[in-house]
C-alpha cells in the first residue's frame, strides 16, 4: 500500500513539473510576458472595443495571408454590431456565383450567413506566397498556443500572450552566432526564433475607427483579443451557464445535507434499521 501511493506520489510531481515546465517555456524555450486581459477568470468578458479593432487589424493587416475559415459573418453581432452593420460588412467581400450564359465566373456580395472567405485557393498558392510557409488559420490559433495549469496557475501562458509576444518580439537582426535561413526573420517569441513571416505591425499601420492610437503593441492587443474570441465565441455564455450550475448544485448540496439530516435525525446509533 505504502508503495502504490509512493508511485502515485512521484507521477503527480512529474506531472505537474511537466506542467510547469511547459507553460513557463513553451514549446521552444521561450518567455512569454503575462498580460491581465478582461475576459480571463471566471467573470471575464470580452471588451468589445478591443474586438471591433481586432477584427480592423484582422481585415487590414492580416486577411491578406491568414484565413478565418470557422468564423461566419452573422457572429460578429457578438462584437457589438447591428445587424445592419453586419449586413454591409459582409457586402464588402465577393464570393463565387455559378457562371453566366458565355461560361465567365459570377460573383455575388457576402451574406451574414457566409464565412470569411480564405485569401488563397489552395495551400499550395499559399506556400508558394510565402517563402513554403503556410499561414495558420486564425478561427483556433488563439487557443492552440494556450498551455493552462490547475495547479500551477502562476505558470499558465495564454493564447493572446503568446500571439502578443509573436507580434512584438521581432528583431531587425539577428544575435550575434545566429545564423537566420534565407527568407526568415528572427522573433524572440516564436519557436526556434526563425519565423517566415516579417514583422506585420507597426506604428500606425491602422487608422482606428475609434480614435485609438495604434501603437504596435495596442494592436497586437487587439488583434490577439479577436483571435481569442474567434476561437471561443460562446466563452461567455458558457461561463454564465457554469456560474448557474455551480449555485445550483451548491443549493441542491445544502438541501441534501438538511434532507439526510432529517432523516436521520431519529435514529439513534447503533441501532438496528431492518
Amino acid at each position: 500500500m505504502l508503495k502504490m501511493i509512493k508511485n502515485i506520489s512521484l507521477m503527480v510531481m512529474v506531472a505537474l513539473g511537466g506542467i510547469s515546465f511547459a507553460n513557463a517555456s513553451g514549446d521552444g524555450g521561450y518567455e512569454v510576458k503575462r498580460h491581465d486581459w478582461p475576459h480571463a477568470g471566471p467573470f471575464g468578458k470580452f471588451d468589445k472595443g478591443a474586438l471591433q479593432r481586432g477584427l480592423q487589424v484582422y481585415t487590414e493587416v492580416c486577411s491578406g495571408c491568414h484565413s478565418l475559415d470557422y468564423v461566419a459573418f452573422r457572429e460578429l453581432v457578438a462584437l457589438g454590431y447591428s445587424t445592419d452593420e453586419v449586413k454591409a460588412f459582409a457586402a464588402t467581400y465577393e464570393f463565387a456565383n455559378g457562371f453566366d450564359d458565355e461560361g465567365e465566373e459570377k460573383y455575388r456580395k457576402g451574406l451574414p450567413q457566409d464565412y470569411f472567405p480564405a485569401p488563397f485557393a489552395s495551400e499550395e498558392e499559399a506556400r508558394d506566397s510565402n517563402n513554403g510557409a503556410l499561414p495558420p488559420d486564425f478561427s483556433l490559433l488563439g487557443k492552440s498556443r494556450e498551455h493552462l495549469s490547475m495547479f500551477t496557475p502562476w505558470n499558465s501562458v495564454y493564447g493572446e500572450d503568446y500571439i502578443v509576444g509573436i507580434l512584438t518580439t521581432y528583431h531587425e537582426e539577428a544575435p550575434h552566432g545566429v545564423e537566420l535561413a534565407e527568407g526568415m526573420n528572427f522573433n524572440e517569441t516564436f519557436p526556434g526564433n526563425q519565423i517566415a513571416m516579417a514583422p506585420p505591425l507597426f506604428d500606425d499601420a491602422v487608422e482606428y475607427a475609434d480614435g485609438t492610437v495604434a501603437t504596435t503593441q495596442q494592436m497586437a492587443q487587439d488583434v490577439a483579443t479577436f483571435m481569442y474570441w474567434a476561437a471561443e465565441p460562446k466563452m461567455e455564455e458558457r461561463k454564465k451557464m457554469g456560474l448557474k450550475v455551480i449555485i445550483f448544485m451548491s443549493l441542491l448540496t445544502i438541501m441534501l445535507y438538511f434532507v439526510n439530516k432529517s432523516v436521520w435525525k431519529n435514529v439513534k446509533k447503533g441501532d438496528d434499521l431492518v
